[in-house]
């Protein structure tokens, strides 16, 4: 499972939707493995919206990731130029954005969870990993609540 996903989950017991502890689920007993994925800023730039920085910051702290800045970096939008030939990348971040943006595409990308449990904070209930792939099928008593 790799991490970027987890940042787009929240608890499935019923009782948990309306919890703001159901969302980030926390890691437990996590067994991590890195493949190499070709890096793509313009994906970056496209899924950065989306993520939620302070979710992220917990579950990479909880992952052992400690180096992600204390906000959101903002890549700059790629440049539209009417005449491709003119066209220029002007969306070639500095080296200190660049490293930001090699480290998130490493932490979103290309670590996975392979084994262990993701756990909410509201109920407790775990929801087990196994060869990368998390089990969110609840129990007939916590389908139900």
């Amino acid at each position: 499972m790799k991490i970027l996903t987890v940042n787009f989950l929240t608890c499935a017991v019923k009782a948990c939707k309306t919890s703001p502890l159901s969302f980030p689920l926390h890691f437990k007993d996590a067994e991590l493995e890195q493949s190499d994925i070709e890096y793509n800023p313009t994906f970056l730039q496209n899924i950065l919206p989306r993520v939620d920085w302070e979710a992220l910051k917990i579950t990479a702290n909880e992952l052992g990731f400690t180096t992600l800045p204390d906000s959101k970096p903002e890549p700059p939008p790629p440049s539209i130029s009417p005449d491709p030939d003119t066209a220029t990348d002007d969306s070639v971040p500095d080296s200190t954005d660049e490293k930001v943006l090699r480290d998130l595409h490493m932490l979103l990308l290309e670590m996975e969870v392979r084994e262990g449990k993701m756990v909410c904070g509201n109920c407790g209930h775990e929801y087990k990993i196994k060869e990368g792939i998390a089990n969110f099928l609840l129990p007939s008593h916590l389908d139900k609540e």
